[in-house]
């Protein structure tokens, strides 16, 4: 290559070989001497000319680099080039390198130091106006690399064309693209340090997707979206949420229902369609399965390739918007279920993303999930916890969202989760605690609930770990539920047993009180409990047909009398025969059949009564909100006891047997009459209509160590709720 003076041909190599740390020091305007230059970077240009005088520029030696030496004020600071490609068509651009930096050093200070829980306000695409010039500014981190552009359909996904600069020794890369806007389609080129071969890279921080199969990323509108729900977010940011029902419908977008042509339901049928339906049996929140951007429709959205980028299979980020606008306005909570644990391997994601082990713990022994062939996050990292804190900020501040739940909270936690010996190293005292990943869970806690305290932050934690829903200051952890898989366990197990044997198991039932306080906790009954074999709820019961219904109506009365808050993935209401089919969609033919009706309408009364009766919900997380009345009777397998909440009381009792208990005396606190409120096996839900009128008088003959007492006939397979008239 020839000598040029006006640039090193060191500097000319670089950039043609895309390895320049700063191109914007050759390219853009720049003083020369006494004078000004003007450079262009045109791949395969045969002549380029500057637009407002039409002075010609000169290719230096062999690259693509065009420049133009000329008098200060005949360069101007920004100017615009012209040039013939290779087809022989007039093009013109603004030149992108006459824009200085935009990233803000203390942008880059915070994100650093781990701290920063906005990144997605600097790094990704972001449209902005500079010097009344609109255009994106694009911003990566990629510190092993050598050379990054960025591709896309602007620029013929060719990344000789846009070549960013690195800001110092940050790792971020960024470059100003004028006259870019919405919509359009990129991804990141970069040219690693360990391979000649470019890796072609989505965006981390993309905010919009193109569908799958597709992997582009796309720039996001701005716009502000006009949102309705402020009175929804004051009255949640205000309230007392450790003290309210929380009923919550788990939801998989994709499978729900869908279209007459087989396709997905969009963001807004969604909200047309699930919303009032959801409202209408009176849960207080629906619980989205993944909606950040996955390849794999199998995955559930488990597997997240988009950690800021609702999926394009149900449309645009506006469009989820008005999902969750929707369900504000209808009077319901979303959560979102959020992976922080782990990611994919797909070649176009987070993986090795410039060339080294960048989001990913190097060692396999800490960075790899063998069973789920996924890469575990580096949680030690720094620029790794701004990225994670600033994922979960996004979608609570961006989408309004009233919760997140934690995913594998457990394969976090341990270094030795699901290895054997030799697999794992131990952390720096010995043990077996990622000290990493509790830090990070400490930190992302403690930010979102001082800035968002009414919204909810729920682990799915499978382990005995102490105290996940207790303060940081006090050693927790910092969330402020917990499901309660051991409740679900054994519960399941339990009502899985033909009566028959029921009573040598009644430990099952009871042995969750010991622990029930010792955390926040959510009764779980969620898509897990229905896929890979386990069988539909329905199926999981014994019995014949009237038997396996009678059961499935105990099982949900038990769940809503019992302390903690409440989870039902969504089919639980048809009481499905089948196995949840993500590619499919619910059997919506089943509320034809008197039975499967007969449990939604079921459902929608033990919501109605849990959210609006205190006594099962006011002190869902205190040992005063529950008392044992008999927890004694193996042998007939029923179970009596008490809620409390809101200065009033509902007394509980379950027959787990099909036998009807006639005449069976239950103790209660206080005289008067009673009403029963709820019989699960009322003739509405298909039951056989055995109980006990609507009032019973409390008998003044002390029972179960209390001063009075109840004489029921308990039906089979039943549960009964009754209250003390005022």
């Amino acid at each position: 290559m020839e000598k040029v003076a006006s640039v090193s041909p060191r500097d000319l190599n670089l950039l043609t070989l895309l390895r320049h740390h700063d191109p914007g020091e050759i390219l853009g305007r720049h003083a020369h001497g006494a004078q000004a230059v003007a450079r262009s970077l045109l791949p395969d240009a045969a002549a380029a000319w500057l637009a407002d005088s039409g002075k010609a520029m000169r290719r230096l030696g062999e690259s693509d680099v065009f420049e133009l030496i000329d008098g200060v004020g005949a360069i101007p600071e920004r100017f615009s080039v012209r040039w013939i490609d290779a087809d022989g068509v007039t093009r013109e651009r603004l030149e992108p390198y006459c824009f200085p930096p935009q990233v803000g050093g203390y942008d880059l200070y915070l994100f650093a130091e781990g701290k920063h829980e906005q990144a997605w306000r600097f790094l990704g695409a972001r449209r902005t106006v500079i010097d009344d010039v609109a255009g994106v500014l694009f911003a990566v981190w990629a510190p092993d690399a050598q050379g990054v552009s960025v591709i896309g359909d602007f620029n013929h996904w060719d990344g000789r064309w846009h070549p960013l600069g690195c800001r110092g020794d940050s790792g971020v890369w960024e470059l100003f693209v004028p006259a870019l806007d919405a919509g359009a389609l990129y991804k990141f080129e970069l040219r690693s340090r360990h391979s000649a071969a470019p890796l072609v890279k989505s965006d981390p921080y993309a905010r919009r997707c193109e569908l799958r199969p597709a992997t582009a990323s796309v720039v996001a509108g701005g716009e502000a979206y006009p949102w309705g729900d402020g009175e929804w977010l004051a009255r949640r940011d205000g309230g007392d949420w450790q003290h309210a029902p929380f009923s919550v419908y788990e939801l998989h977008a994709g499978s729900w229902r869908r279209d007459e042509d087989g396709g997905f339901l969009s963001y807004r049928q969604l909200a047309e369609q699930a919303v009032p339906y959801v409202a209408g049996l009176g849960f207080t929140h629906i619980e989205l399965l993944p909606v950040t951007e996955h390849p794999l429709d199998a995955s559930w959205g488990y597997q997240t390739t988009g950690f800021f980028a609702p999926t394009s299979r149900y449309g645009t980020p506006d469009d989820f918007r008005y999902f969750v606008d929707t369900c504000h306005r209808h009077g319901l909570g979303v959560i979102l279920d959020w992976v922080a644990g782990h990611f994919p391997r797909d070649d176009h994601a987070l993986a090795r993303f410039d060339g080294s082990a960048l989001y990913e713990h190097a060692d396999p022994r800490r960075g790899e999930h063998r069973d789920w062939g996924t890469l575990i996050f580096n949680f030690g990292r720094l620029e790794v916890r701004s990225f994670l804190l600033s994922s979960a900020r996004y979608w609570i501040e961006e989408f309004h969202l009233d919760g997140l739940r934690v995913d594998a909270v457990a394969s976090m936690l341990y270094l030795d989760y699901s290895r054997r010996n030799g697999e794992w190293l131990p952390n720096e005292y010995g043990g077996n605690e990622n000290l990493d990943a509790i830090g990070f869970l400490r930190e992302l806690n403690e930010r979102i609930l001082t800035r968002f305290p009414g919204v909810q932050v729920i682990a799915e934690e499978s382990t005995a770990w102490p105290q996940v829903t207790r303060p940081p200051y006090v050693g927790g952890l910092g969330f402020t539920m917990k499901w309660n898989m051991g409740w679900m366990h054994d519960t399941l197990t339990y009502m899985s047993l033909d009566p028959v044997h029921r009573h040598y198991h009644h430990d099952n039932l009871t042995f969750g009180l010991l622990y029930a306080f010792h955390e926040n906790f959510v009764l779980p009954l969620s898509h897990d409990e229905v896929v890979h074999g386990k069988g539909s709820l329905l199926n999981k019961m014994p019995g014949d047909n009237w038997q396996k219904f009678a059961n499935l109506r105990l099982l949900y009365s038990f769940q809503f009398t019992y302390p903690g808050k409440k989870l039902l993935f969504m089919g639980a209401e048809l009481a499905q025969w089948g196995e949840w089919d993500h590619a499919g969609q619910l059997d919506w033919s089943l509320l034809d059949e008197p039975w499967h009706a007969g449990v939604r309408l079921l459902l929608a009364d033990l919501n109605r009564l849990y959210t609006t009766l205190p006594a099962l919900h006011d002190l869902d997380f205190s040992e005063h909100g529950f008392e044992w009345l008999d927890c004694h009777d193996a042998p007939q397998s029923v179970l009596c006891y008490l809620r409390r909440g809101g200065d009033e009381f509902a007394v509980v009792v379950l027959n787990f047997t099909p036998v009807p208990r006639r005449s069976y005396r239950v103790g209660v606190p206080a005289s008067g009459v009673y009403r029963e409120v709820f019989n699960s096996d009322s003739r509405h839900y298909g039951g056989s209509n055995l109980g006990n009128g609507a009032k019973v008088t409390a008998a003044d003959l002390p029972w179960m160590g209390r001063s009075h007492s109840l004489l029921l006939d308990l039906p089979p397979l039943g549960a009964l709720i009754l209250r003390p008239e005022a």
